[in-house]
C-alpha cells in the first residue's frame, strides 16, 4: 500500500478503495498499528476508516482480568 499524503482529505472513492484495502489486510491479521503506519496515517483514521467499513474489530491482547474471590465472613 502507498503512503498518502501528510493532512490531504481522504473522501469519495478513494477513501472506499482504501477502507477495501485496509479491511481485508485487518481481516487477515494486521494490526492497526501496522495499517496506520504503511500508508503513513495515525492508528485514530485507521481504526475510524474500519469502523465506517463495518468491520468488527478485535478485542485488546493479553489475559482478562477477573475479581479475586474472597470468602465471605460468616458472622
Amino acid at each position: 500500500m502507498t503512503k498518502l499524503k501528510k493532512h490531504a482529505r481522504i473522501t469519495g472513492t478513494t477513501r472506499a478503495d482504501l477502507a477495501i484495502a485496509l479491511k481485508k489486510k485487518y481481516e487477515k491479521g494486521a494490526r492497526i498499528r501496522e495499517l496506520a503506519e504503511s500508508i503513513g496515517r495515525s492508528y485514530g483514521f485507521v481504526h475510524r476508516v474500519l469502523g465506517e467499513s463495518g468491520v468488527s474489530l478485535r478485542g485488546r491482547g493479553g489475559a482478562a482480568r477477573t475479581k479475586k474471590h474472597r470468602p465471605r465472613r460468616s458472622t
